[in-house]
């Protein structure tokens, strides 16, 4: 609320390799990047957390 426009995306992967290898090498990752990444500015920074 102190911020505007800035976001939280939140998903619980079971495992990083889940989300870096199982997601990001899949077709829906492919489909999310064509449609979503141009309306990144700038682009998203990316954490794990356990």
């Amino acid at each position: 609320m102190e911020e505007e426009d800035k976001y939280l995306l939140l998903v619980n992967w079971k495992t990083i390799e889940d989300h870096e290898i199982g997601f990001r090498k899949s077709a829906e990752y492919e489909e999310w990047k064509n449609v979503l990444h141009h309306f990144y500015e700038p682009f998203p920074t990316v954490e794990h957390y356990k």
